[in-house]
């Protein structure tokens, strides 16, 4: 792609809507200095310097989405507790709509995470991951069916933490009402749900969660190992992308007669929190544009490796992420 190409996609992605429907959670730092040990367990004792909240799960993809200047609605549950208070403050303060927020009975997911001299020491999860109760899982497919009636949308995605939000029925009834208004449907999946994402346009797992959906092993590095096993998902699943994550070795990508390796770019890794979002995000965003495949796995690739130089969960930044794909992926 041209450097003139690419800036013009990224002003195209100011004019994409996309619903992102999954489990969002709050993700809570506790950040300090580390200079001794507990002289009660061999474990290192934080002088807590800062508190700060950030909006988690798949609250943290629909921000990748509007910080890569796409138009996020965000469908998920809450609970009714101070943390969805807080919650809900975030999305205000990053200017997120809240309309496709519903709350229920259950306690909002909470991953704290504990941070000392920049390293993260520990988390700490606070959920209830079962299943929405009918009534309520009735109610909130009911509300993402209407939203997507009802709203103007270039691109669905599931982002699915296995928290008990998504289930079978929400998905088979989705995938098929987007078929017949022809949205493209991507999937960032987990355990559970794993088998029941069939027909999508976009699938993206990672290397674990391929290993565990279709209970074979895959050698890391071993790219020939990946495309049979890409085959064998696409039989099982029939959707028309693969986009498999593989951490330090790249990402693979892979569709009906072409498939390509893109290593990771060479960087100084911090924390791989959230990488996982930033990469379904932008290539949602690729697919709403309809960009190449082999683009838009390249730009996923490297705007994951971005985000991880920075401590914490954090969005990718749009001006650092278009200039780099300038200067490694255009062809001037």
């Amino acid at each position: 792609m041209q450097k003139a190409a690419i800036e013009k996609l990224f002003e195209r992605f100011h004019q994409l809507t996309v619903l992102v429907i999954g489990d969002v959670m709050l993700d809570s730092y506790i950040w300090g200095a580390v200079d001794r040990i507990s002289p009660e367990a061999p474990v290192p004792i934080v002088n807590v310097k800062k508190r700060e909240h950030r909006l988690g799960g798949a609250a943290n993809v629909a921000r990748n989405i509007a910080a890569l200047g796409g138009i996020p609605i965000l469908a998920a549950t809450i609970g009714k507790d101070r943390e969805a208070d807080i919650f809900i403050e975030l999305l205000e303060e990053e200017k997120l709509p809240t309309k496709g927020i519903i709350s229920c009975e259950r306690p909002t997911t909470v991953k704290t995470r504990i941070i000392g001299n920049n390293h993260q020491l520990l988390r700490v999860d606070a959920e209830d991951s079962s299943l929405l109760d009918d009534e309520t899982a009735g109610n909130f497919e009911a509300h993402v069916l209407k939203l997507i009636n009802g709203t103007s949308i270039d691109a669905i995605v599931f982002e699915d933490y296995d928290k008990g939000l998504i289930n079978e029925q929400l998905i088979e009834n989705v995938v098929k009402l987007a078929q017949q208004k022809k949205i493209p449907v991507a999937v960032d999946p987990k355990k559970r749900n794993f088998n029941f994402y069939k027909n999508v346009t976009l699938f993206k797992p990672n290397l674990k969660e391929m290993r565990e959906g279709l209970k074979i092993e895959i050698p890391a590095k071993d790219i020939e190992a990946v495309k049979s096993a890409d085959e064998l998902l696409r039989e099982n699943l029939h959707h028309q992308i693969s986009l498999i994550t593989l951490s330090e070795n790249g990402v693979y990508v892979g569709e009906a007669n072409a498939n390509e390796h893109f290593p990771a770019h060479i960087r100084s890794i911090t924390d791989v929190s959230g990488a996982g979002d930033t990469v379904i995000a932008t290539a949602t965003l690729c697919l709403a544009a309809e960009t190449s495949t082999s683009f838009m796995a390249q730009l996923a690739n490297l705007a994951g490796g971005i985000v991880c130089e920075k401590v914490g969960v954090v969005p990718i930044d749009a001006a650092i992420l278009k200039n780099e794909a300038i200067k490694l992926l255009a062809n001037n």
